[in-house]
């Protein structure tokens, strides 16, 4: 970090708003910071949980041992990602005068070739993602900007603005006019005056029913009472979301500026960051930035001699899924059991220790500082009249990019899967979407075109969630899907509500049962599998209607949506006691081409209910009503003598 206190003279020169009047000397550091000049080169190798996994710590260590063996004087950074995971690990070279020029999939064997060619100012083409665009510094000739390309060109990036391009140090976010709104708003502002400009700009919770949040602010402050708490919610345990852990990784020190407004806004002195065990490298970047936000005294007591007191402290949750509920959140932090409460009274009147609580996802609470400095016209130049700004979505499944991206409020789930995210894995034809996590809607591909906004969604029952959005194609099979998110479900339901608890593996019983081939081939088990199909949507309506939280209440609804778009399929489970997309294994069973086998035996040896029979050197042969569809026999000829027969 910086001098204090000239990053703190910064932070000061920032919040009076701006450039105009900032002392050259300050126009000069700030320059410095931004990277817009510089006296050597300058290298970073982008650090979240997905380039990790794809080797970025190795290209790391590459780069360090090749500046270090040819005594090359450079500075090495870590950054966070731009949100492309396709394209991880990412590297980027910044040389004297030069624009930054990113490069793509630049594993620890793509180094040395890598660096030598660019420092040769020679541009390897096959591995370049892009430049940076700026008017300052020269371009390199016949390299696409990041805006040109489609994957940035098709967003609008607010909340995302600074991650992958700069690090998550404070130094970094104060030079891109960090925490300069917060220190404007707690000496310039009154807390009705912020929460005035939170309303007006529409913003809406970015996660469940999507509650206007300058009303659930200005609640928050008019309650009564000394003590009030603000509750960062940062748990996402969805299967498939990454959105909020991306944001922590790559720019934590928006996620703590924006807790910073709200609490002040609401009237709170303390205020937790709840966030899940799992997310490791998050709650490592998380730790720090509250460090080095309380070195520069931004937050803690008397902050900027405002007056204004503010503690931040990080919640480490168990990972229960059931914990995103805010009943049960403030249930994890006074040391109960994080189970779910009954409402009312909310958590704005009575919440933690009994005590008036904002609660908002970490996505809601990074679009304020933007939107206070901005305005509120500014956020409602994106989305619609009651569904302004931008939302951040995780995109998963078989796409070709997998990605964490931002567009505006109604984009198109089309928009989305095709212009942003690629379109589908090796072009297959697309199914359907999974919207929400577990606990949200499956979508068939005719609905593409709705768009993705609370009303919309709403009035057709469908759950938006925090943004986790799963493409599938013909290759995957509907019921699987139902089932495992049963699973899921079922195994994090808390056990509170008996019909969450029984009702939820009572269906998971059901699933199973008709992606299993049965003991006994009769048309009495086909009859009592087809029952059990009758029987899951009375149970579904049960579960929903009478379970206490948001997880019971909505845990039917992937089984329902599959039985409402994808009837057919579970119908072929049932009486053809197949799967069309070779998805389900104990449905399958194997023969073995007398043309092709050579009756050496090795699947004899290895079939586990003697299910294969044959004599030596001629063709075997597998008893049907034996096979149970583990595929050892067919790894194990090498021949490739055995089939699969679904």
């Amino acid at each position: 970090m910086k001098n204090k206190k000239e990053l703190i003279s910064l932070i000061n020169e920032n919040a009076l708003n701006a450039d105009n009047s900032m002392s050259n000397e300050s126009k000069d550091m700030l320059s410095a910071m931004r990277k817009e000049r510089i006296s050597k080169p300058l290298i970073t190798v982008s650090k979240n949980s997905s380039s990790i996994v794809s080797g970025s710590k190795k290209s790391h260590k590459a780069i360090q041992d090749y500046l270090e063996e040819r005594a090359i004087d450079a500075d090495l950074q870590f950054t966070g990602s731009l949100g492309l995971c396709t394209a991880e690990p990412v590297v980027s070279i910044q040389l004297p005068g030069m624009s930054r020029i990113l490069f793509k999939n630049i594993t620890a064997e793509k180094i040395i070739s890598l660096l030598d060619s660019i420092f040769n100012h020679i541009v390897p083409h096959d591995d370049v993602l892009g430049q940076v665009r700026n008017n300052i510094h020269t371009n390199w000739q016949n390299v696409p900007f990041l805006d040109e390309l489609d994957f940035f060109k098709t967003q609008q990036r607010n909340v995302l603005k600074n991650c992958g391009l700069i690090t998550p140090e404070i130094d970094d976010y104060i030079a891109h006019n960090g925490y300069a709104t917060f220190i404007n708003v707690i000496n310039r502002k009154t807390p009705d005056e912020v929460i005035s400009v939170i309303k007006e700009s529409k913003l809406r919770g970015r996660s469940g029913s999507g509650f206007f949040t300058g009303e659930k602010w200005d609640k928050t402050l008019q309650a009564g009472g000394v003590q009030k708490y603000v509750i960062c919610n940062a748990v996402e345990s969805d299967p498939g979301a990454f959105m909020e852990r991306f944001i922590a990784e790559s720019d934590p020190h928006r996620i703590i500026e924006g807790i910073a407004i709200a609490a002040y806004a609401v009237g709170a002195g303390k205020a937790y960051l709840y966030i899940s065990f799992e997310n490791k490298l998050a709650i490592e970047r998380l730790n720090k930035a509250i460090q080095q936000a309380k070195e520069l005294g931004l937050l803690g007591d008397n902050i900027f001699n405002s007056g204004y007191n503010l503690k931040l402290s990080l919640f480490v949750s168990p990972g229960a899924f059931v914990c995103g509920q805010e009943t049960a959140m403030l249930n994890s932090i006074e040391g109960r059991r994080g189970i779910p409460s009954e409402r009312p009274p909310y958590p704005t009147e009575k919440g933690l220790y009994g005590n008036p609580t904002l609660i908002n996802n970490l996505e809601t609470l990074a679009n304020v500082p933007d939107i206070i400095q901005n305005g509120p016209k500014w956020f409602q130049q994106h989305g619609n009249a009651n569904n302004t700004g931008t939302k951040v979505f995780s995109v998963a499944g078989k796409v070709n990019k997998n990605s964490v991206v931002e567009v505006p409020m109604g984009t198109t789930l089309q928009y989305i899967f095709h212009n942003v995210a690629g379109g589908t894995f090796e072009q297959k034809t697309i199914k359907a979407f999974l919207v929400g996590g577990p606990a949200g809607h499956v979508l068939p591909a005719e609905k593409a075109n709705l768009p993705v906004d609370f009303d919309t969604l709403n009035e057709q029952d469908i759950r938006m969630g925090s943004g986790g959005l799963i493409i599938m194609n013909e290759d995957t099979c509907m019921l699987d899907i139902s089932r495992y998110v049963t699973g899921f479900l079922q195994e994090e339901s808390c056990g509170k509500c008996i019909t969450c608890r029984e009702g939820t593996q009572n269906m998971l019983n059901i699933l199973k049962s008709i992606s299993q081939r049965p003991e006994k081939d009769s048309e009495n088990q086909t009859l009592e599998r087809f029952k059990g199909v009758l029987s899951i949507e009375s149970l579904a309506e049960v579960i929903r209607d009478t379970s206490l939280c948001g997880l019971g209440e909505n845990a039917p609804n992937i089984v329902l949506d599959t039985l409402k778009y994808f009837r057919n399929e579970y119908e072929e489970h049932i009486f053809e006691r197949k799967c069309d997309a070779n998805v389900c294994r104990d449905l399958r069973t194997f023969y073995i081409s007398v043309d092709d086998c050579v009756g050496c035996a090795a699947c004899i040896d290895k079939c586990p209910k003697d299910a294969i029979f044959g004599l030596p050197k001629h063709p075997h042969f597998i008893v049907e009503n034996r096979c149970t569809g583990c595929g050892l026999c067919y790894d194990a000829c090498m021949f490739n003598a055995i089939y699969v027969k679904y």
